[in-house]
């Protein structure tokens, strides 16, 4: 549960981008030691929040505070963006001193601290290569050490395991963790709802700038209300009114992932599975796959917006 004061709190906040709204009063909290997950599709006002909640963007209305103090720039905030925040022709020791001075510690201080966080994330011995030397997940890992170097408070964190290898997104979600355990308090903006049901310990979901969802990962998933979910891919044409038979017996085949192949249904329980495979076989197809799934986030964002996180907000 989040504390009465909060280590970081957005309250009613407003952004807007001519005649397009980016944020219209969305509020989040979050509380030290805790990993509050902000999710949506594209378009949806993650970015610009994250954005706010590190004074980079000024909120139209609205504030931000730390441990109920007005954020300012300058503050105990680290941001790993995105979108790779280096110096690829500075080395990686020279990248870590630039982002500890830029964020305030002095010379002992960073002289003392960037070869703890480079040992800490794994690159002590690449300290003197070009950043634009080190790999993929390598360069993530320097990312998130840029953002960890001055210990803050609040860490931000937007889509940091895109584009990278499992080990290395397993070693990046390990990080994100030790950061919690030493108190910080973290907001994760990913598009990957199986991480954010692994390391969050509460969600909020975000649609056309609203906040449609706020509370822990069982509760908002139970939002869902989805009996047993089936993914079939079979080969074929599916003849006529196939499925006339299976919405009989309270099967309903979901519109949004029929087509290419591909079939999901909802099941009223387990047991229907077997009337699912004989209809779609008795329809004239092969059937190639069958996967069982229970209820997850992304479902819980169907069932709160009538969409799916892999469409745009703008859609």
């Amino acid at each position: 549960m989040t504390p009465a004061v909060p280590r970081l709190a957005a309250v009613d906040v407003h952004k807007r981008y001519g005649s397009r709204s980016a944020l219209a009063g969305v509020s989040v909290a979050v509380g030290a030691g805790e990993i509050v997950g902000l999710l949506g599709p594209n378009g949806a006002g993650k970015t610009t929040m994250l954005s706010i909640l590190a004074t980079i963007v000024a909120p139209d209305a609205g504030h931000v505070a730390i441990d109920g103090v007005p954020a300012r720039a300058g503050a105990r905030i680290g941001l790993v963006p995105q979108s790779l925040a280096l110096y690829p022709r500075l080395t990686v020791s020279q990248n870590l001193w630039h982002f500890a001075r830029m964020q305030g510690l002095g010379r002992r201080e960073a002289r003392s601290a960037c070869p703890r966080v480079l040992a800490a994330v794994g690159l002590l011995e690449r300290a003197h290569d070009p950043a634009m030397s080190l790999s993929g997940g390598m360069q993530r890992r320097l990312n998130l050490a840029c953002g960890l170097v001055h210990e803050p408070r609040v860490l931000l964190l937007d889509e940091p395991t895109v584009g990278v290898d499992l080990e290395s997104r397993d070693w990046l979600l390990a990080e994100v963790r030790r950061a919690r355990a030493a108190g910080t308090a973290v907001v994760y903006s990913t598009h990957y709802m199986e991480e954010a049901e692994r390391i969050c310990d509460r969600v909020c979901l975000i649609d056309r700038g609203r906040l449609v969802a706020d509370g822990p990962v069982d509760e908002i998933v139970a939002r869902a209300r989805r009996g047993t979910r089936v993914d079939l891919t079979y080969r074929g044409v599916l003849a006529g009114d196939w499925d006339r038979e299976l919405s009989a017996h309270g099967i309903r085949v979901l519109p949004s992932a029929a087509g290419n192949g591909r079939l999901s249904f909802e099941l009223p329980g387990h047991a229907e599975l077997g009337r699912v495979l004989d209809g779609v076989r008795s329809a004239g197809a092969c059937v190639l796959d069958v996967s069982l799934h229970t209820a997850n986030l992304a479902d819980a964002f169907v069932a709160l917006t009538g969409r799916s996180l892999d469409e745009d907000a703008d859609a």
